[in-house]
């Protein structure tokens, strides 16, 4: 036996035989990685898979599989399972589907241990769960479980990180929903590289495809982050599976979200809102109470903004700050809304409403950690710079919803009438739209629509 140096492409799982700056295979700067590969006297790799027993236990294709015919495949609807948390079940689609795996990344201490445990819980009543611990001891995950006042008969903890015994414990105890915490720790003693490398990190989540299938399975994969926000690892550990979820929010505040980036049952445009708390992770299903809760009131550079997460409408809370600058090239921040398409907002300030906003720092904010990715939210961004910048708060009882354009005027955006009667349902008397049809307007009794065509229309009614 002796070791040979590789480079591991960590977004496309290429070697090479030494470092290079690109992956010429994916077009990738910078992400290539080092790792040790043990071979054998006929100068072949040393094998990357378990033993043969082990495969053909877990080939859920079977040595019948055969090609059908499309028409033939059965389609009937699969059955979900609640996870107890309907915020959660939202962003899955509806809830946990058997057999399905799924990817759940966050910063550390963000909460994902915690609500594991607590969807634990409720699955546990009346299904067997196995949940296996691979960075915390027994001990720890019990006191966890005591402060989170968490009894389940049917749950099993499991501290391990060597894979070929947590097979085994799987086929001996055949859990319906298995948890790993955290694929980074696991470790396939048949290759030859340190837990969370790129080589284990691909292999052990394609093993843990086939047992999920094999044995239809629910299974939960916690994984790190990377300083970036991406999940660490290989790119294709989010190929595997199924489902993609990231646990956002700032451990300085109590709010979390979880939002699906990749889901095959369902869709990745929901979110789920919790609220972090000594009793574990509460749902808020009234996302726009939450985030409105502390308001300041009457004071300029605040403008309230009703986005769509998914099929949801949530208001919001957009800030802005102007002040002069102390250097020659004004300083531009934001925080949940895209830099590219504010700092294009600010030059449409300029030109189409006048305002000099060159010698000025501008700083832009979402209120509570929502990240603002739609157009939709142009005018709010556009009211709240114009206001601070005119030091003349706007109406507290206004929502304002619109895309603007380079020319300055105000566009229409999707889910419209949602928006309104959201609006509508939070009690605010009047709302800022683009023009929309007189029909539209007649639905809506309790609050007035003031339709504008261009900012500087609007900035002449509110300024």
């Amino acid at each position: 036996m002796k070791s040979k140096t590789v480079f591991v492409c960590t977004e496309c799982g290429n070697e090479f035989p030494k470092w290079m700056g690109k992956c010429t295979a994916c077009n990738s700067w910078n992400t290539l990685v080092e790792e040790t590969v043990i071979t054998g006297t006929g100068g072949k790799s040393q094998k990357r898979a378990f033993k043969a027993s082990a495969a053909d236990a877990l080939d859920f294709a079977g040595d019948g599989s055969h090609p059908e015919y499309l028409k033939d495949i059965s389609t009937d609807k699969e059955d979900r399972t609640s996870t107890g948390l309907s915020e959660f079940d939202r962003v899955l689609g509806g809830g946990l589907v058997p057999g399905s795996l799924v990817l759940l990344g966050g910063d550390p201490g963000i909460g994902k241990s915690t609500i594991l445990l607590q969807i634990c819980r409720h699955i546990g009543k009346e299904k067997r769960v196995l949940y296996v611990s691979g960075e915390e001891s027994l001990r720890q995950i019990k006191l966890r479980a005591d402060r989170l006042e968490i009894e389940c008969s049917n749950l099993k903890i499991y501290s391990e990180t060597n894979t070929e015994n947590i097979i085994e414990c799987i086929s001996r105890e055949r859990p319906e929903l298995l948890i790993i915490d955290s694929v980074q720790t696991m470790f396939n003693p048949n290759i030859n590289s340190a837990p969370g490398s790129v080589s284990q990190i691909r292999d052990i989540a394609a093993l843990l495809m086939r047992i999920a299938k094999t044995y239809s399975i629910a299974t939960f994969l916690v994984g790190h982050v990377t300083k970036e926000g991406s999940i660490a690892g290989p790119k294709v550990l989010e190929h595997i599976v199924d489902c993609v979820l990231y646990f956002e929010g700032d451990q300085n505040r109590s709010y979390r979200i979880i939002r699906a980036i990749k889901n095959r049952f369902g869709s990745t445009n929901e979110i789920g809102v919790f609220e972090m708390n000594s009793c574990g992770l509460t749902e808020i299903k009234n996302p726009s109470s939450a985030m409105l809760s502390g308001r300041p009131t009457n004071v300029p550079g605040s403008c309230i903004v009703c986005t769509m997460e998914g099929t949801r409408p949530v208001l919001a809370e957009i800030q802005a700050l102007a002040t002069p600058t102390a250097f020659g090239n004004p300083r531009r921040m934001t925080t949940g809304v895209d830099f590219n398409r504010a700092m294009m907002l600010i030059a449409i300030l300029e030109k189409r409403a006048g305002l000099r906003l060159s010698s000025y720092d501008t700083y832009i904010n979402v209120v509570g950690g929502l990240k603002m990715t739609e157009p939709a939210a142009d005018l709010a961004v556009i009211l709240s710079i114009a206001s601070v910048f005119k030091n003349r708060p706007l109406p507290d009882d206004l929502v304002a919803v619109g895309e603007v354009g380079l020319t300055g005027e105000i566009r229409t955006c999707g889910f419209l009438e949602n928006r309104i009667s959201e609006a509508e349902k939070m009690g605010f008397a009047r709302i800022a739209v683009p023009r929309i049809s007189s029909k539209a307007v007649q639905k809506f009794k309790n609050i007035k629509i003031c339709q504008y065509s261009s900012i500087l229309q609007i900035s002449k009614d509110l300024f």
